[in-house]
């Protein structure tokens, strides 16, 4: 049996990259509980706080990405950065010494995950979307090993090193499934009424504007909801945002929510951005869902995840441009039939792959055994 002892895991930036691979480091520590697990992030991004909050170390590059417009005057410190964070990163490898290096995505996992394949490290990736991202897209060449999140990643990377495994999800939301956490308890534990439905509204880690107006449109627009709202406004709209619900009744607001076990658990329907990571748990969970793709990602690449759910019946797709005008009644419709929500729970769950932080620990595994 291959015994895992000491892993580099690479990248964040956001709740998108930084969930798989922690939901990774748990299965190899797990799996093998003396294991030295150091992550690597990008200085000032929120990877260098959630990590050490979830038992992790962290060591930090000075990297972040282009700016899209080439007369951004910060694009001028970018070739200084790269080269720092090349020279630090080929430090790390000395001092850690990986059996293998694994990326999720991210700035940081760039520069990590290039200086590991030139020293002849085992290296792997894991892509959550169904478009890659440009740091993967740019390490496609290099590394031994794709974990796909979706199928259909042969467009970027090379066939015969993809495998499909999946997105790893957090263990506690996996845990909650299988357990069947009580909804009742659910809510009252976070500030809600137990005995009424509710809403759950999240636009993703960062929040997003247009799915807050859309939360404000309909708790303005009603003399009284038939529901409560559960809203995670994302931590960019927190301060403006909490004060505008605050003593609003049947509405609970929060930047953002670590306890996504309770959240899922105390929701009767969730309308979401349809980032990778946010369809794996909302497969998992099985509540109907409305998905909202955002608008400003490559290559359109949200709506793409999101039909992979609506297109078999397990979700609802609705363009951010209605948002405000349209959630509501979206919501109400599937509140008011409980025969679809079935429909639509039978669907997501047949979509849903819980164990994929186990396959990619079996990759990992593979990878060394073979190296």
């Amino acid at each position: 049996m291959v015994k895992l002892e000491r892993i580099i895991i690479s990248g964040g930036g956001t709740g998108g990259h930084i969930h798989p691979a922690l939901a990774i480091a748990d299965e190899i520590r797990r799996r093998h509980p003396d294991c030295a697990i150091q992550f690597v992030g990008a200085l000032g991004r929120m990877e260098m706080e959630k990590v050490p909050a979830a038992g992790y170390p962290i060591e930090g590059l000075w990297i972040s990405g282009v700016d899209r417009s080439w007369k951004s005057r910060r694009n001028l410190a970018f070739p200084f950065k790269l080269v720092s964070s090349l020279w630090k990163a080929g430090g790390l490898l000395r001092k850690y010494r990986p059996q293998v290096a694994i990326g999720v995505g991210g700035f940081a996992s760039g520069p990590l995950l290039h200086r590991a394949a030139r020293k002849g490290i085992p290296t792997l990736i894991q892509e959550q979307n169904s478009f890659p991202g440009i740091t993967n897209r740019i390490l496609a060449g290099h590394v031994q090993r794709i974990c796909a999140g979706f199928p259909g990643l042969d467009r970027w990377f090379p066939a015969e090193r993809i495998v499909l495994t999946g997105n790893p999800l957090r263990q506690h939301v996996v845990d909650s499934v299988s357990r069947g956490d009580d909804p009742a308890a659910a809510r009252t534990a976070l500030g809600l009424q137990p005995d009424r439905p509710v809403v759950f509204v999240m636009g993703g880690s960062l929040g997003a504007a247009s799915m807050n107006a859309a939360v404000r449109a309909i708790v303005e627009g009603a003399e009284s909801l038939p529901y409560q709202i559960l809203w995670q406004c994302g931590a960019r709209y927190a301060a403006e945002s909490e004060a505008w619900a605050k003593g609003r009744e049947g509405v609970v607001c929060k930047g953002f929510i670590d306890r996504m076990d309770l959240a899922y658990a105390a929701a009767d329907v969730i309308a979401s951005r349809a980032g990778a990571m946010s369809l794996a748990e909302l497969a998992l969970v099985g509540k109907p869902a409305i998905l909202v793709p955002s608008p400003v990602v490559a290559e359109d690449h949200q709506t793409r995840n999101a039909r992979s759910l609506s297109d078999r019946g397990g979700a609802v797709l609705l363009e951010d441009r209605f948002v405000v005008e349209q959630l509501g009644a979206v919501v109400r419709d599937l509140l008011a039939s409980p025969e679809r929500g079935a429909a639509m729970r039978e669907e997501l769950r047949a979509a849903a792959r819980p164990d994929a932080a186990a396959r990619v620990v079996d990759e990992i595994e593979a990878l060394i055994a073979h190296s």
